[in-house]
């Protein structure tokens, strides 16, 4: 495994806009005081990086200083959320009469949603960016980005093939991904390894 790969997708952490259960894509909230405190709670079971790359979105960058205080950050607004459009800072019983909304839960994968993105456009966005990251990065490879982002590259690229929406991703938490050598991650090629981060023995209980 000389040259194997390692990738970790972070999720940043919970905020306020997450607590009301609202759609929170191209605009932003800030970390939540209990988002905050879970993510200090998390500091020191990670390594230390030296360099992050995030989403530009300040949720992603708050919970990559807050984890990683030391390490150089790097924005990269490919890595955004899916853009809600309309329905950004909206929850469901704020919509459930809107009959795009409606459409768009009944089609998830394929309805555009008004004043954002359909969710090929969004992936087209995060593959993208991927491939440029993959092009210009020697590693390490660290992501501090949004569930969406982190459930589109988990359906392309993890080992077991399961659907975007079975996906879980706690906030502060994720997962690495790890390739047996660089040329199958540049081909493309599913990881051989995945595992939930941070590993759990390691938060001592």
């Amino acid at each position: 495994m000389a040259d194997s790969v390692a990738i970790t997708l972070l999720r940043h952490g919970l905020t306020v806009a997450n607590e009301r259960r609202a759609y929170l894509g191209w605009s932003d909230s800030p970390l939540s005081a209990e988002g905050e405190k879970q993510i200090q709670a998390l500091r020191g079971s990670y390594p230390m990086y030296e360099k992050i790359h995030t989403s530009d979105l300040p949720r992603c960058v708050e919970t990559a200083r807050l984890l990683f205080p030391d390490a150089e950050i790097i924005k990269n607004r490919s890595f955004r959320e899916m853009n809600f459009g309309h329905w950004e800072g909206r929850t469901y019983d704020e919509l459930k009469r809107d009959g795009n909304y409606l459409d768009w839960l009944e089609h998830p994968m394929e309805a555009m949603v008004p004043g954002g993105e359909s969710y090929p456009e969004f992936s087209e966005r995060v593959r993208n960016g991927w491939n440029e990251w993959m092009a210009d990065e020697e590693g390490p490879y660290v992501l501090m980005t949004h569930g969406g982002v982190i459930r589109d590259l988990l359906v392309r690229f993890a080992p077991v093939e399961k659907a975007f929406f079975d996906w879980g991703i706690s906030h502060g938490r994720g997962y690495e991904l790890i390739w047996e050598d660089r040329n199958s991650l540049r081909r493309g090629e599913r990881c051989t390894l995945l595992q939930a981060v941070p590993i759990m023995e390691n938060l001592n209980g």
